[in-house]
C-alpha cells in the first residue's frame, strides 16, 4: 500500500486527537483520555514542545469510508538515562484498524528510531500492555525486549492529588 510518513503539523492536531481517543478505545481506557486538540496544539507546537509526532498518510483514493487519509500516528519525545545518556520515548504508535499488517507501524516505529539516532540517542523505549499479544510479538520481532521481564524494572507513576501532596515541602 502507498502511504508516506512525515513530520506532524498543527493542522494535524484534529486528527492525532481522534486517532488518540481511537487507542485509547482500543485499549479499553477511553475514559483515561483527558486532553484535547487545543492542548495537542499548545503541547506540540510551542516554543518549547513537550512531544513531537510524525504521521503516516495515505493517498486520497485510499481514504477511510470516513474520508480520513491521515491512518496513523507515533508521538515521542526525549529523554534522559543516567547510564546510558540521550534516549528517546515514543509515548504512541497507532494505525487505524483497517490499515494494520500493509508496513505503516513498522515505517512509524523506524522513523522515530531514525530520529532519535539523529538526535544522538542510545535507546528507544515505549511501554505496551501487556495483554496486547499482536503488539508485543511485532515489537519483539523489531529487535526489542522487554524490559520488566529482562531486567525487573517497573513503570511507576505518580498522578492527581498524590502528586499534589508529593510536590509539598
Amino acid at each position: 500500500m502507498d502511504f508516506t510518513i512525515r513530520a506532524a503539523t498543527l493542522e494535524d492536531c484534529k486528527d492525532i486527537a481522534r486517532m488518540i481517543l481511537e487507542l485509547a478505545e482500543y485499549e479499553k481506557v477511553s475514559d483515561q483520555v483527558k486532553i484535547t486538540q487545543r492542548d495537542l496544539e499548545q503541547d506540540g507546537f510551542s516554543k518549547n514542545p513537550f512531544f513531537h509526532g510524525i504521521i503516516a498518510e495515505v493517498p486520497e483514493q485510499h481514504r477511510t469510508k470516513e474520508g480520513h487519509s491521515k491512518v496513523g500516528y507515533a508521538l515521542y519525545f526525549f529523554s534522559y538515562s543516567s547510564w546510558k545518556g540521550r534516549a528517546v520515548y515514543m509515548e504512541d504508535l497507532y494505525v487505524m484498524p483497517e490499515f494494520r499488517g500493509k508496513g505503516i507501524g513498522k515505517a512509524l516505529m523506524s522513523k522515530v528510531a531514525q530520529l532519535g539516532l539523529a538526535a544522538g540517542c542510545t535507546q528507544l523505549n515505549f511501554a505496551v500492555l501487556d495483554w496486547n499479544k499482536a503488539s508485543l510479538d511485532f515489537y519483539m520481532s523489531q529487535g526489542c525486549f522487554d524490559v520488566t521481564a529482562d531486567l525487573g524494572y517497573h513503570c511507576m507513576r505518580c498522578e492527581g492529588e498524590q502528586l499534589e501532596h508529593l510536590a509539598q515541602p
